[in-house]
């Protein structure tokens, strides 16, 4: 990429040879050190303190796909940020929501952001809901070596599959293994809370506003027991984010939406601590 006519006024030639439609191969080849996986650390002693997002969950319903994550990010034992934003839409049908390192996450998130886009432009079409989950999964391996040095990324993907006519969930391991989760899942440090109640409360007849109902219950558990998971902070009116994805595409529900099912939530609370009690049978 060096070598090039920019002094006079041309394209490197690496732009102009056909090859493939992945934005991140093309990185990979001729810009690698622009890959967050590829940055040089400088040399340090001990654990290096970074800001970590906390809890992502997910969960489907008949139409769809809902994506929530809580607002707190931690360094160490502090809170970092009250509000910070771990839910984004990767295109029009499908969105990431990241636990782990948030500086790289967030690097992550807008390069594989541009790998659909690209791909998009290039071939004339939408990559496929399975096509777009190998690709993350791609890009989460690359930055293995960054994860060895605990600054790890380990996101929640979901969409809608337009050939499927439904909403799937993806998750992943720091190496970019993939499994593909049924009806809900959950990332973070407060992700086993969060699935206890998901476990509990998630079925597939659930509406829309019943399952991100579901999915702030679940929310609220894991800030209950997991102290780097933030709650709903009513003082300050910061509510999780809410994202549901359909057949009409990404939609990021309103405040005003998420804080009146906040409100049911928190009066349901005062009268029962622990959530909803589920039948014995």
């Amino acid at each position: 990429m060096a070598a090039n006519s920019h002094h006079q006024g041309r394209l490197p030639a690496a732009f102009l040879r056909p090859g493939s439609s992945s934005f991140f191969d093309f990185l990979t080849d001729h810009a690698p050190d622009r890959l967050p996986g590829r940055q040089a650390l400088p040399a340090v002693e001990g654990a290096i303190e970074a800001v970590h997002g906390t809890t992502i969950v997910a969960a489907t319903f008949d139409g769809g796909v809902v994506v929530a994550g809580d607002r707190r990010a931690t360094m160490g034992n502090m809170i970092a940020q009250r509000d910070v934003q771990k839910v984004f839409p990767t295109d029009e049908y499908s969105a990431v929501g990241i636990a782990g390192t948030a500086g790289i996450a967030v690097e992550l998130v807008k390069l594989f952001q541009l790998e659909l886009e690209h791909f998009e432009k290039v071939e004339g079409h939408v990559l496929s809901l399975e096509g777009k989950a190998n690709r993350l999964s791609t890009m989460i391996r690359g930055n293995l070596g960054m994860a060895m040095q605990g600054l790890a990324v380990v996101p929640l993907f979901a969409g809608y599959d337009l050939e499927r006519e439904k909403g799937r969930i993806f998750s992943y391991d720091v190496t970019g293994g993939r499994s593909e989760e049924l009806g809900f899942a959950a990332v973070g440090s407060g992700s086993v809370f969060a699935r206890g109640a998901l476990k509990k409360m998630h079925h597939e007849e659930l509406s829309e506003r019943e399952t991100a109902t579901v999915v702030l219950q679940a929310l609220y558990d894991a800030a209950d027991d997991d102290s780097a998971t933030g709650g709903p902070d009513l003082a300050r009116r910061i509510y999780p984010i809410v994202s549901a994805i359909t057949a009409d595409g990404f939609r990021r529900l309103s405040d005003t939406e998420v804080g009146e099912l906040v409100g049911s939530v928190h009066e349901g609370r005062l009268r029962l601590p622990n959530g909803p009690q589920a039948p014995v049978l």
